[in-house]
């Protein structure tokens, strides 16, 4: 059974629109709080928002029975404290279990002693998905805009990329190969254990032979010697210890395989297809690991970089190298941004297998389809190319998109004219959104697959926006109560005067 917000108010437990949140705290969780309550607060946003929260959910779950679920508003609440204060899961359940406030804006009392575990609200937060999230955020945009009597002006984008890392170590090929083999060998072994097979018992001994063998293929390096002989003598050391490496991994691979034939046999191919499938992609994965540390180190050949993979879980990470100083390359992908004049994120994209240039009317176009008043935009040089300069100029009214190279004397005149001039001054303020967002935990992505990827960006959007709305809203109502003290102490100081 799932409520997306159960409306029977608990024993103790405070309306959500009058939580009592502390207009004083410059903390991220009090202003994404107050940016949330504010939402809340609008009974047709919140309508909305819950029609969007109802499209998580399966579509052969049923809302009416069985046990009860999480409230489809405190995964919401959950997810964006998560993305926008960079908590890992274990920090997120202590603060949903013990923090008056959170707890509150799930609309719990006091008095409630519900808990929540942690697998509980890992499975939960995974309902989320980038499309309903990204829905939610054009809501919160355009609510945004209202609420600080924006809604009315013309919007000037500027947009521009920034690498958000996966999780995943340095990638060579042996340490690839040996990633797959350490889940084929644990998962057969594992497989084993739950049929009473005994073949693959020993499964940490053979791991710690082949971690022998690669950590001796790992430490080789070729000889830095004027000699030739010497230099030799160790490349022959190095392909021979690289060909034993490659030898027991094969063994094992082949030994793995004969135990998934005989499985499929045994108990039927389609009752062992589940559990075989996995252990196969982590075979395909070695195979392919072997034929390229051959190739590289026999062979002498160069891999070219398309056949590179560069994690073997996280198989969409990219290997991007920005010329940044001090970083020679980054591993994740690339994430397009574009925010307005008021700080917000009107859109963004996870450009896969995407360059800049690629992205630039993709975006404009998908973001002028949500903002009908939206007619400017301003990007760095990654973004140029003749064909989006074209196209660009016949879809906004004002374009600040600095040219490549050499000018020509026609793109001197434009790009000296003051609006450009202008354009290309503010156009840095983006900078402040992305290092935003790398502060609030989007440097590095923790979620899995492209799916838990894409997802933790959208949250992480939608949270930044709130909070920007609800640090804004503290500001303006701060500022409204100075002005009520002031005003009752001149009432005050002129009743003491005397007649």
């Amino acid at each position: 059974m799932r409520k997306i917000k159960d409306e029977q108010l608990h024993l103790g437990a405070v309306p959500i629109g009058q939580i009592e949140l502390d207009l004083d705290s410059r903390d991220e969780i009090a202003q994404l709080l107050y940016g949330l309550q504010a939402l809340y607060k609008d009974p047709a946003l919140r309508k909305n928002a819950f029609e969007l929260l109802d499209k998580i959910l399966p579509a052969n779950t049923n809302r009416h029975t069985g046990r009860k679920g999480m409230e489809l508003w405190s995964i919401l609440v959950l997810g964006l404290l998560r993305a926008n204060c960079n908590w890992d899961f274990d920090h997120l359940r202590e603060m949903a279990n013990n923090h008056i406030k959170i707890r509150e804006m799930m609309g719990l009392s006091p008095f409630d002693t519900k808990k929540f575990k942690l697998q509980t609200i890992k499975d939960n937060l995974s309902l989320l998905t980038p499309e309903v999230l990204d829905e939610l955020n054009t809501l919160a945009v355009t609510a945004a805009h209202k609420k600080l009597d924006h809604d009315q002006e013309s919007l000037k984008g500027k947009c521009d990329s920034f690498v958000v890392e996966t999780d995943v170590h340095y990638p060579t090929d042996i340490n690839l190969l040996f990633d797959a083999i350490r889940k084929v060998i644990e998962l057969v072994a594992k497989l084993c254990t739950d049929l009473d097979l005994t073949e693959w018992r020993q499964s940490k001994h053979i791991l710690k032979n082949i971690k022998k063998k690669y950590r001796k293929a790992q430490k080789l390096k070729r000889s830095n010697s004027k000699n030739e002989e010497k230099q030799k003598k160790r490349e022959q050391e190095i392909i021979i210890a690289h060909q034993e490496y490659i030898d027991i991994v094969l063994f094992y691979l082949n030994k793995a395989k004969t135990t998934l034939e005989t499985i499929s046999q045994d108990y039927g191919a389609e009752n062992a297809f589940l559990a075989v499938l996995p252990i196969e992609k982590f075979i395909k994965h070695a195979e392919r690991q072997i034929d390229q540390i051959y190739r590289r180190v026999v062979l002498d050949e160069k891999i070219p970089h398309s056949e590179k993979v560069f994690s073997i879980f996280e198989e969409h990470t990219e290997w991007i190298s920005k010329g940044k100083a001090g970083v020679p390359q980054e591993l994740g992908l690339n994430v397009c941004i574009l925010r307005d004049q008021h700080g917000l994120i009107l859109n963004h994209r996870v450009m896969q297998g995407e360059k800049d240039q690629e992205v630039a009317v993709p975006v404009v176009e998908d973001t002028q389809s949500t903002f009908s008043n939206f007619n400017s935009c301003s990007f760095d040089k990654g973004f140029w190319s003749p064909d989006n300069r074209e196209q660009l100029d016949e879809i906004l009214d004002e374009v600040v998109l600095p040219k490549k190279g050499k000018l020509s004397q026609k793109d001197k005149e434009e790009q000296a004219s003051e609006s450009f001039a202008e354009g290309r001054r503010q156009h840095p303020v983006v900078e402040s959104s992305i290092n935003a967002l790398e502060n609030h935990g989007l440097d590095r992505c923790l979620d899995h697959g492209i799916q838990g990827f894409k997802r933790y960006i959208s949250l992480s959007v939608l949270a930044r926006n709130i909070q920007i709305l609800g640090h804004k809203l503290q500001k303006l109502q701060r500022k409204k109560l100075k002005m009520i003290e002031r005003i009752k102490q001149s009432k005050a100081s002129k009743a003491c005067q005397p007649a």
